[in-house]
């Protein structure tokens, strides 16, 4: 099988069945920030959901945008590393150069209908091959003795090829 380069998307959802303290914290704040921001398309208090301000309030599509800088210092706290994703050692590995939030679903009347998802774009790895569900991959190229240090782990929901590049 020839090399390709790819590039993995990881789409990392917070919402209120969260339970680790990063998610509960993702959560919580994005959900304070995005009351404090839909006040600007909804100063007539006309408007619930998330949903309903995209529809009616124009310009509601920047709250993406408004709401990441309450969960901006969070990623930061993840040192570029993608969380989730282990290795099959139980080692993260895997680490993001880009991410994109998103407010999936959110209700200014009941924080249980909130949810928001970040997905991260990993640094580009080289794909040598795949053994069942598992992806064998490398980030850096051979050393001068021709090994290659590579990382195996498993296909998982909310994971994905982004990108693919074959190698010539």
């Amino acid at each position: 099988m020839a090399n390709r380069i790819i590039t993995l998307c990881y789409r990392k959802i917070s919402d209120a069945t969260a339970t680790k303290p990063w998610e509960k914290l993702v959560f919580d704040d994005s959900y304070t920030e995005f009351k404090m921001q839909a006040q600007l398309f909804n100063q007539e208090k006309k408007y619930r959901t998330f949903a309903e301000l995209q529809q009616h309030a124009p310009g509601a599509e920047q709250l993406h945008f408004l709401v990441s800088a309450a969960v901006i210092g969070y990623i930061h706290q993840l040192n570029e590393t993608i969380p989730d994703i282990l290795n099959n050692l139980g080692k993260h590995f895997l680490r993001f150069t880009q991410f994109q939030f998103e407010i999936i679903n959110s209700d200014l009347q009941d924080k249980s209908k909130h949810q928001v998802g970040i997905n991260f774009y990993s640094e580009p790895l080289v794909w040598h091959d795949t053994i069942d569900n598992l992806l064998l991959v490398s980030d850096k190229p051979a050393t001068e003795t021709g090994e290659i240090y590579t990382n195996l782990f498993q296909l998982q929901p909310y994971l994905n090829i982004h990108a693919l590049q074959h190698l010539t």
